[in-house]
């Protein structure tokens, strides 16, 4: 476990904004993660994502490291959020609009 860690603690810090999900950003395998897509979309926000679907090491892992059961799981500047449902309630109240400015993370476009 302590390499899936290392590699799960890797990919948190070296991206501002990271979702771990089901899928892809373009073609997502499920409700939770293309619902957290599009939040990250509409805010115009750079962001990586990693399939879960594609490496079952991760798939667990990333479970551990947050201590969260299900994905997806958005991480900003390697603090865990929570999952689409915590994100469409931030995103709701402006607390992640507000997040994303708090940290300085540049917008697209």
């Amino acid at each position: 476990m302590t390499d899936t860690r290392d590699r799960i603690e890797a990919i948190v810090k070296n991206h501002d904004i990271v979702l771990f999900m089901k899928g892809t950003a373009l073609f997502p395998q499920c409700g939770f993660s293309s619902r957290a897509v599009a939040i990250l979309d509409h805010l115009n926000v750079p962001f990586e994502t990693v399939d879960v679907l594609q490496d079952p090491e991760i798939r667990n892992g990333i479970k551990e490291y947050s201590d969260w059961p299900t994905v997806p799981q958005l991480y900003v500047k390697g603090e865990f959020l929570g999952g689409s449902d915590i994100m469409m309630e931030m995103f709701e109240a402006g607390e992640l609009q507000q997040l994303i400015e708090e940290k300085e993370i540049a917008r697209v476009g």
